[in-house]
């Protein structure tokens, strides 16, 4: 599992938006009603950065402080993977909480999603499902982390992305941890 310092090497635009001291989710409150563990590579990056759109494209999802349950609830109510399911469009993945459900975590401007298949027990070891615009399913052995460091370090390929993804220079975009 690498760590959020590889992801800043391959992905430097995003490191003007690490949170000094970190930000404060509650991680027992969000995982109790999700109502399962997430990755600890996604707790070092969700305490380190807010929501980050990597050049208007991309959008990583992070839970903010005081609105964990918010994320919680988003992750377990995909209607529109559950649509999908239930229209038989999930090749052999089905939604969370089923057992070894999807749970999104990005997405991007064109309609990929990007989610973790939550199986096995250890959420370190849950790989990385693509569901591109073209109606692909793509499942990667790896974390979030190791998977966005390799997208943007090149190591990664993914296939059914624009011709231009990723950008040579990917700009990054921090959005603030306010609660309206």
């Amino acid at each position: 599992m690498l760590r959020i310092e590889e992801l800043e090497a391959a992905l430097p635009a995003m490191t003007r938006w690490r949170v000094p001291g970190g930000r404060n989710v509650h991680w027992a409150a969000l995982e109790a009603g999700l109502g399962t563990a997430l990755p600890s590579d996604f707790h070092s990056l969700a305490q380190a950065y807010p929501v980050l759109v990597v050049d208007d494209f991309l959008t990583v999802y992070v839970p903010r402080p005081g609105a964990e349950m918010s994320w919680a609830s988003g992750a377990r109510e995909d209607e529109i993977l559950q649509d999908l399911y239930e229209m038989g469009d999930t090749e052999d993945y089905v939604p969370y909480p089923q057992p070894g459900g999807l749970i999104s975590w990005a997405e991007s401007n064109s309609g990929d999603v990007f989610y973790w298949k939550t199986g096995p027990a250890d959420p370190d070891a849950w790989p990385v499902v693509v569901r591109t615009a073209n109606a692909d399913w793509i499942e990667f052995p790896v974390g979030a982390v190791e998977f966005l460091a390799g997208v943007y370090g090149r190591t990664l390929d993914l296939p059914g992305m624009p011709r231009d993804f990723p950008g040579e220079s990917p700009q990054v975009l921090g959005l603030s941890d306010r609660i309206d």
